[in-house]
Parts: structure tokens; sequence; C-alpha cells
């Protein structure tokens, strides 16, 4: 089942989950499934992350121009608060955020249109995601939108002063938006 979302092309894909005494079976990617909803990315890369603390934030990473990627995210152990910012000027949704739930427990998945900057704040130790994207990473193409940016606003769910959070260098370096350059 897919549920469209406030943000011009995202979607949750929630699978239909098959139990029995074993555990369960679910269809994580159907390409005939997901081109009726128009989604006809074809996906060329599996990525996994892995997070040790609650807390951590990852993102807002991006790749620019040609090099933009489609993500089909999901998170399979823990939690996560997905977030989606869209940086596509021509959008109807440009500049608007969206935040998703994701757990192991449900089993939805979040796609993320090309052009869309994505990250995400673990809400459990041990967590780990993984994401299909539509194109090859390219380090000249990459970007990062700093995760506090104000113009933006995004709320994470936790007071970010008061909660201890986990942030690589990289993404501690990321840029407000009037600073970023998208083409």
């Amino acid at each position: 089942m897919f549920k469209r979302l406030k943000i011009e092309g995202a979607m949750i894909y929630s699978p239909h989950v098959y139990y029995d005494n074993r555990g369960f079976f679910f269809e994580g990617f159907n390409e005939l499934e997901f081109k009726k909803m128009g989604i006809k990315e074809r996906f060329v890369q599996d990525n996994i992350s892995f997070s040790r603390k609650r807390y951590t934030i990852r993102g807002l990473h991006f790749q620019r121009g040609v090099h933009a990627q489609g993500k089909l995210v999901r998170c399979v152990r823990g939690g996560i608060l997905d977030i989606i910012v869209d940086l596509r000027e021509d959008s109807p949704t440009h500049l608007k955020y969206e935040r998703v739930h994701l757990s192991e427990e449900s089993f939805d998945m979040v796609f993320i249109p090309r052009g869309c900057a994505h990250g995400f704040i673990t809400l459990c130790d041990n967590t780990e995601v993984h994401y299909k994207v539509d194109n090859f990473y390219n380090k000249e193409s990459e970007g990062t939108l700093i995760y506090n940016d104000e113009s933006i606003n995004i709320d994470w769910g936790i007071d970010l002063l008061k909660e201890s959070i986990t942030l690589s260098n990289k993404d501690l370096q990321g840029l407000p938006l009037d600073r970023i350059k998208l083409k």
C-alpha cells in the first residue's frame, strides 16, 4: 500500500507482511508495483548505516544536478524520525519539510524523490537503516544542509538544546540554506 506525502513525489510504502510460525515475509521492493505509483526509478546501489547512540543525526544530505538521487529508505533495526526537505526550485513544496517515523516494527519505507535533502535522527541505540538509491554517489556533487537551519526550522522531535545529540564532523559543517548552491 502506498500513501502520498505532502512533499511532491514522496511516498510511504507499507508492504503487506505475511506472518506464520517461522516469522514473517514481505516484498520489500517490486518494480511493477512501484511503477504503478509513478516511481520509475531504477535503483543502482544499496546503502546501510548503523548508529550506536540514540539521538544521532545523519544529514541533511543531497546530491546536485545530474547526480541527484532518489531514495527508498527503511529502518531495519531500532527507529528513526526521517526528514525530507524539498530543495527543488520548481516544486510546489519547495523548501517545505516532512517528518516520517520509520521503525523495525512498522516495515514502512519512504520514497524520497531526487532534488530533496534527506536526513534522520535515531530514536534508539543500535539503529540500522537500509536505503536504495537510483544514482551513484558523486563526491563533487555532494551537499549538506545544516540540520538546524533557522529558515526551515525542522522539528526533530526533541529539544536539541537539552538533549545530547551525536553528529559527524561533516554534518556539523553543513551549510545554511542561504549559502547552498543547488546547481
